[in-house]
């Protein structure tokens, strides 16, 4: 079963920029790397070939799955976007009703994510229990460090 991605346009061509790297340059590094080990010898003893062989089959799986990931992708036009309640691509700041703590994200598609550059998956914990919620509203996560509740401040572009 196939998921339905959230892209950007940015994105979505990077997406497409990373698989046309896969299908010309790396799949045919892995070719010649099979053809070269295959003409060492004797392919029953030849760990090389299979070493090889392995890594162009894990190469042709990325392949499918970034084309099925391509293929599910939606762009979302940030014009569009509803800032009365938190979704993808909104930029959220929230404050951790227990510690005081501010924190801004944006919430992105998994394959997007970078905590540091303060983007999360909407598939994450914090993601998920966001995602519809409108300023000032609470809301209870459960992370690592236990539960937290979070209060949404401010919601933007």
């Amino acid at each position: 079963m196939s998921q339905l991605g959230y892209y950007t346009e940015e994105s979505l061509k990077k997406l497409k920029d990373d698989l046309h790297h896969l299908k010309t340059v790396e799949r045919k590094n892995c070719t010649n790397a099979v053809a070269e080990a295959r003409d060492k010898g004797d392919l029953s003893e030849n760990a090389e070939y299979d070493a090889a062989r392995e890594a162009q089959a894990l190469l042709e799986v990325k392949i499918a799955k970034m084309e099925e990931i391509i293929a599910n992708a939606r762009i979302v036009d940030e014009t569009q976007l509803d800032l009365s309640k938190v979704s993808i691509l909104t930029t959220v700041t929230i404050k951790n009703t227990n510690n005081g703590a501010s924190m801004k994200y944006t919430l992105v598609a998994q394959s997007e994510a970078d905590l540091k550059a303060g983007k999360i998956s909407v598939d994450s914990p914090i993601g998920k229990a966001l995602l519809g919620k409108k300023v000032g509203e609470k809301v209870d996560v459960q992370v690592p460090a236990g539960m937290v509740t979070f209060e949404v401040h401010n919601i933007s572009i």
